[in-house]
């Protein structure tokens, strides 16, 4: 049994990641190509005032290995389709451990709030503290620092969801279901407020403040020259908008489907129908045999 729900989680995932891969691919690509090219053109007028400067041209980075045609077509729908096969067997994993512990909740009722659960855990609640950020946001000296704490705030919210969950079936023959459910959230909120307030924003980090001053994120600011005049604007608002607004969309994509997907199969598995049943419209046809009476 355990092996048959997770395989279906992970031919959920697979499906749900495909989805999620078109969906990506139509609105959030655009928002990407637009940082891509915001990112060249400020290094463009950077490259201008270090060259006016007399400063050495910066030799770093180099040819791409992969065109952005294949790292939207082809390395966007892989890593989509194995990121979703992966939250499909964790989805699984978190069905099995719900089964039989959440009361009288069909198996794709159950399908569907394990997903959001894990929207929720996964994603959403991280993305309050840490949001996505398309390319030319993010400075090289800090990406193992940012990796770090949104892996903290990933499990943290993981963590803390489960302890809810556990809390609120603990709760539920004292409180009644409402009101441990309400309590349970309670403490999650409580909780997972407490991680968003003791982990530092972006701008704090020590490497933001030394480099580049305090600020709030790491939004980059409008490029001056030394005399402080504005040679190349700060960062699009409504691209930095319309990439975090598809980013969100395409995990909604991604979990609702994994749960719309995982529900019937579940249901087929552990509550198939009983043998011998047909729909109250269908009858047996001219020479068909009578079904077989049940005492």
């Amino acid at each position: 049994m355990v092996k048959r729900i997770i395989g279906r989680g992970l031919l959920a995932g697979a499906v749900a990641g495909l989805l999620a891969f078109a969906f990506a691919r139509i609105f959030a690509e655009p928002q990407i190509d637009k940082a891509i090219a915001y990112e060249s053109g400020r290094d463009a007028a950077q490259e201008a005032l270090d060259k006016a400067a007399g400063l050495p041209p910066d030799m770093g980075g180099g040819p791409d290995l992969f065109s952005r045609t294949v790292q939207a077509d082809v390395g966007l729908g892989v890593g989509m389709v194995f990121f979703g096969m992966a939250m499909g067997a964790l989805f699984a994993v978190a069905y099995l451990l719900c089964l039989g512990r959440t009361g009288r909740l069909r198996a794709r009722t159950l399908s569907v709030l394990v997903a959001g659960g894990g929207l929720l855990g996964f994603y959403v609640v991280p993305f309050l503290k840490y949001p996505a950020n398309p390319p030319a946001i993010g400075h090289a000296e800090t990406i193992q620092q940012r990796g770090s704490l949104y892996l903290v705030m990933v499990l943290c919210s993981v963590v803390f969801l489960a302890g809810a969950v556990w809390l609120g079936q603990r709760l539920q023959t004292r409180f009644g279901n409402w009101n441990a459910t309400l309590l349970g959230a309670a403490a999650y909120v409580v909780a997972i407020g407490i991680v968003m307030a003791l982990l530092p924003s972006l701008g704090d980090l020590s490497d933001n403040v030394r480099l580049y001053g305090h600020h709030a994120t790491e939004t980059p600011l409008p490029l001056t020259d030394p005399r402080g005049h504005i040679v190349y604007p700060g960062f699009p608002a409504d691209v930095l908008f319309g990439f975090r607004l598809f980013s969100v969309l395409a995990q909604l994509v991604l979990w609702g489907a994994i749960g719309l997907v995982f529900a019937p199969m579940a249901q087929r598995l552990l509550q198939p129908a009983p043998a011998g049943a047909r729909p109250k419209e269908a009858s047996p046809g001219a020479g068909s045999a009578p079904d077989p009476v049940t005492t």
